[in-house]
């Protein structure tokens, strides 16, 4: 049972996520809510690690995710599951590609996905900073100091150098400050 039950769950998340990994997150977590198979905190945890870790985020979490409910077949299961729509989208896209595209309807239709990504991702990031500085209504003041050296970092660096941070060397920072945070 719990083979389907992650199959057709991690089917809606490949089916119906557009814009990349972190606008499939809202949808991955109201899954595995609804399925209980991960508590929000093990689910904020998975996602620091699928962030952090080689690979497409969503493909991350679908493979954790799978791989502790079901050991290997579900891991399996769970990543052909979430993999399979879009790769089959994209084959279609590659058939249909010259005709589809240049269709003013199917323009103004990504036009239109585009702020709601947009939305979606920013969305999901607020959240995720309220629950990682407030988690369970209580405020962390050492989660809420990190999260501001990290924005200072970001942007300070953008601001002087005039161009984007890669996300690596950020991911580096706030591994080493979480370490001399929390770890001593």
């Amino acid at each position: 049972m719990i083979y389907l039950e992650l199959l057709l769950g991690f089917l809606q998340v490949g089916a119906f996520t557009f814009g990349g990994g972190y606008a499939a997150v809202p949808l991955i977590r109201d899954i595995v809510v609804r399925h209980s198979w991960l508590s929000e905190e093990e689910l904020a945890c998975m996602i620091a690690v699928s962030e952090s870790t080689p690979g497409p985020i969503m493909v991350n979490m679908a493979t954790y995710v799978g791989s502790s409910q079901g050991g290997f077949f579900g891991a399996l299961i769970a990543t052909i599951a979430v993999v399979a729509p879009s790769f089959l989208i994209i084959l279609l896209v590659i058939a249909l590609l010259k005709s589809v595209l240049k269709n003013t309807y199917v323009q103004a239709v990504l036009r239109g996905l585009k702020p709601c990504v947009i939305g979606i991702i920013f969305a999901t990031g607020l959240c995720m900073i309220i629950e990682n500085c407030a988690p369970a209504g209580k405020a962390d003041a050492k989660a809420a100091c990190i999260t501001a050296i990290l924005a200072l970092i970001l942007f300070g660096y953008e601001r002087i150098r005039k161009k984007k941070m890669s996300p690596i060397p950020l991911i580096i920072i706030s591994a080493f400050v979480g370490i001399c945070v929390y770890g001593i």
